[in-house]
């Protein structure tokens, strides 16, 4: 009984499990594609859209609709952060390409971040985090993957490449977290 109950203590002792704070977004930064810190702790009490963008992808026109929807609520605590990726092989340029093209062709003015890894064991490490603080869903399937954190900086929804920014059941989303 008392070898029991020693083993039962260590147990307990050795398996207590403390309760982990995963952060928030705030505790990230990406360098920008221009080289400049973008540390999300600047956008404090905003709600914010991370999108994994990519120049040659069928989802790519909705490059218009981010900047629609970063024109029109930008001045409504809303954010847009662009972070292009070649994880799924259509973003083979390089940081400065990347920003030409979306200028050229988008008028894009949102911040953008430099080309990262959104997936797998080398992806940065705000990906990993929005993995732990909402579960599988975080991690992007493919480009153009909205990631909407809320004011509070925790991930407050998720949307497929599919679904436009300029959709009803998005920006619904956007105007009831700012």
């Amino acid at each position: 009984m008392k070898k029991i109950f020693i083993i039962l203590f260590m147990f307990n002792f050795f398996s207590k499990v403390i309760a982990e704070n995963n952060g928030t977004a705030y505790d990230y930064e990406f360098n920008s594609i221009d080289g400049d810190l973008i540390k999300l702790s600047q956008y404090k009490g905003k709600v914010i859209v991370v999108v994994n963008v990519a120049s040659r992808c069928g989802y790519t026109p909705q490059y218009e609709d981010l900047q629609t929807l970063w024109s029109e609520y930008k001045n409504k605590d809303l954010v847009v952060l662009g972070v292009p990726t070649n994880n799924f092989r259509q973003e083979p340029g390089n940081n400065k390409e990347i920003k030409n093209f979306c200028e050229t062709n988008f008028g894009i003015t949102f911040p953008m971040t430099e080309k990262i890894n959104v997936i797998g064991n080398n992806s940065h490490p705000f990906y990993k985090w929005a993995r732990k603080d909402y579960g599988i869903s975080a991690i992007p399937k493919w480009n153009f993957y909205k990631i909407i954190i809320g004011k509070d900086g925790k991930v407050a929804e998720t949307f497929s490449s599919i679904t436009k920014p300029s959709s009803k059941k998005f920006i619904k989303v956007i105007e009831n977290l700012i």
